[in-house]
């Protein structure tokens, strides 16, 4: 087509259609055919008790992405949850997308890491089951999550890699396709990423990340966007503490749309068309968060500008989480990517 011609149509087509409005059930594409839903409902760090009502009112509230693990030690409630609301028929177990992790000291047993996961969430399948970080540690050692050596450094496995924690997860795919539909990996970066591709027969699925407007992670982002992995976006209001809510940037875009600034921080990953987790325990807060809306590119630009100003200029794998004191490299293994 000619330039001038498509810039003129470009600049005649609405905006309705150029950035049309996202819903928290927009069906994004894997590269395995099948969608995920646009926003999901994080359980991390959902407290017992409280997890179990947080799914049971997403759920009905219209959620049909809900994000697990084993690690988080809440499973049980989440499949209580899960089964609660497809007795009552306000769903069918179809029209889930359920994810769940294989756990770092499951890496020799994946088999009975994704069954241990099965099992708490009392469901069949799972439609996306993750390598929750790309470090074996001790499967017999001094803890079931997090063992530890006598100089307190945790207990790290060497006797396998990511590389064939991947492959384990491969064979687990092929051997039951009717317990999970797809695999991929959580907290990987490019340099591990770029280790993994070359022997890997099936591509991840999917890169769960920490991702925000101050750790866009854009070379993570460009480099699965380019291999056909998709980006699902942790932390999307940023860490404990951020400034993200008091930006002065994010508050012009949110001002713009006459929206919130968590509005603008969510709807910023379904701008990128990644899959955002957003949790909270909180009905009225859970029911905040479906409230989306489509970014345009001078937003988007505006965003991108905060990391140059106060974003974190090298990225370090969180330490598993704020609670669980894992150290950025341990035993020659350097999990800062």
């Amino acid at each position: 087509m000619n330039p001038s011609l498509s810039k003129f149509m470009l600049a005649r087509t609405p905006k309705h259609i150029l950035h049309p409005k996202p819903t928290m059930n927009t069906a994004i594409p894997l590269n395995t055919g099948a969608t995920i839903p646009a926003l999901g409902l994080g359980t991390w760090q959902s407290a017992p008790g409280e997890v179990k009502a947080a799914v049971t009112h997403a759920i009905e509230a219209g959620y049909r992405h809900i994000d697990c693990a084993y690690c988080y030690q809440n499973e049980d409630e989440v499949g209580e949850a899960l089964q609660d609301v497809i007795k009552r028929g306000i769903v069918k177990r179809e029209e889930l997308f359920i994810t769940s992790k294989l756990w770092c000291t499951f890496h020799t047993r994946t088999e009975e890491g994704l069954q241990k996961s099965l099992d708490l969430l009392k469901t069949d399948y799972v439609d996306l089951y993750l390598m929750h970080w790309p470090v074996p540690m001790n499967p017999n050692g001094n803890h079931p999550l997090f063992p530890k050596l006598e100089d307190g450094s945790r207990d790290i496995d060497h006797s396998i890699t990511h590389i064939d924690t991947w492959k384990n997860l491969e064979n687990l795919i092929k051997s039951h396709p009717e317990k999970v539909k797809a695999i991929g990996v959580a907290n990987y970066s490019v340099k591990y990423l770029e280790k993994l591709l070359p022997q890997a027969s099936i591509v991840p699925a999917a890169n769960q990340i920490e991702n925000h407007p101050l750790l866009p992670q854009q070379e993570v982002y460009d480099y699965c966007k380019q291999k056909g992995i998709h980006i699902t976006a942790y932390s999307p209001l940023g860490s404990t503490g951020s400034p993200l809510f008091k930006d002065e940037t994010v508050l012009e875009v949110a001002k713009k749309h006459s929206v919130s600034a968590g509005c603008v921080l969510l709807s910023y990953h379904l701008a990128r068309n990644s899959s955002v987790l957003a949790k909270s325990v909180t009905p009225s807060r859970i029911d905040e968060n479906r409230k989306l809306i489509a970014l345009d590119d001078s937003d988007l630009e505006k965003l991108a500008s905060i990391p140059k100003k106060d974003g974190i200029k090298r990225f370090v794998y969180p330490p598993f989480g704020v609670n669980c004191g894992f150290p950025d490299k341990t035993d020659g293994i350097d999990l800062s990517g």
